[in-house]
């Protein structure tokens, strides 16, 4: 029988590099808490986000994950093959919240998409103060591609994302201070803009979706990521296609699977906020992959309320999210 093969999405809470006497926790008082976490993942494929960029030297481009190499020194990922996400503009790396594959096997392509198939749409902010013009709406972050080789020599495509947060985007003129909003139409209209952002990089990763599944006979596909939308949101479900929405069973087998359907509902969470347990961080897996699916795990035990008064990073220095790691036997 073949080994298992586990494959895991952890968004690690802005993983940087510490500054003496001004970012609290260290990263050696987080790699306590983290390190132990990524070992009992025991995963092959770990997709990140939130990894932030550690500049080297004065150059504008030169920049380098020291910060996650340090983090996976010493562990069963030190030799893992580390593939970024591509620079937007000319830098080698970004410099905050970059989506990272550390995969045991063999990566050999990676692409990224940031309206390929979507076009950013145009809108006009109504609160603005002074008034506005109509303007592009962008995603946050690109969906980073990666193709990797397993054992077998069968393929994995995999889209790694972090879709926009449902903080609400800034809105000029709104503001009272960075908390406190002037107006509650204010606050509604960067709630809309950002629900915008993360929808339509969600109808953006279904485009990809059904492009891969179109250049490639029965194609194993897996969505990884914060999606920052629970299970039934928006976001999701313009993800997974599923046939109860679109009404046709001709597209039965482009169906994306959720793998925490497996998990009891009682522990299927990643983040606690305002009391409230929410599934954002997914596996969602092309439905042919169901035939070699084993289960999944989401390491949420120790998880703390991140909302709660005084939860400071100095008292929970690990990530705010659970990590996910789900087993196939290919």
């Amino acid at each position: 029988m073949s080994q298992p093969i586990r494959i895991a999405t952890f968004n690690v809470e802005n993983l940087d590099e510490e500054k003496p006497n001004i970012r609290k926790p260290s990263l050696e008082e987080r790699f306590k808490i983290m390190q132990p976490q990524l070992e009992r993942l025991n995963a092959d494929i770990i997709f990140f986000q939130e990894i932030h960029a550690q500049k080297l030297s004065d150059r504008a481009d030169d920049f380098e994950f020291t910060a996650l190499k340090k983090l996976l020194k010493g562990t069963r990922y030190e030799n893992f093959q580390i593939a970024p996400q591509l620079p937007e503009e000319k830098h080698l790396v970004n410099r905050f919240r970059n989506l990272v594959v550390v995969s045991r096997f063999e990566i050999v392509e990676t692409k990224q998409y940031k309206h390929d198939f979507i076009e950013a749409p145009v809108y006009k902010k109504v609160t603005a103060i002074p008034a506005e013009e109509a303007k592009k709406i962008t995603w946050e972050r690109p969906i980073t591609y990666s193709k990797i080789k397993l054992p077998n020599q069968q393929v994995l495509h995999c889209l790694n994302l972090h879709l926009k947060s449902k903080n609400p985007t800034n809105i000029d003129g709104q503001k009272v201070n960075t908390y406190t909003w002037r107006t509650a139409y204010g606050w509604a209209e960067g709630y809309f803009i950002s629900s915008m952002k993360r929808v339509g990089q969600a109808l953006e990763t279904r485009r990809l979706i059904d492009d891969i599944m179109d250049n490639n006979e029965n194609p194993l596909i897996m969505v990884c990521g914060d999606l920052n939308a629970d299970s039934d949101d928006v976001p999701v479900k313009a993800i997974l296609g599923e046939v109860e929405n679109t009404g046709n069973g001709d597209l039965a087998h482009r169906v994306m699977v959720p793998c925490q359907k497996t998990v009891p509902e009682s522990s299927r969470y990643t983040l606690w906020h305002h009391g409230k347990r929410e599934m954002i961080d997914h596996l969602l897996i092309s439905r042919n992959m169901l035939q070699y699916y084993k289960g999944t795990e989401i390491h949420n035990e120790t998880l703390p309320d991140e909302s709660i008064a005084f939860a400071y990073d100095t008292k929970f220095p690990e990530s705010d999210h659970a990590p996910v790691v789900a087993e196939f036997v290919f």
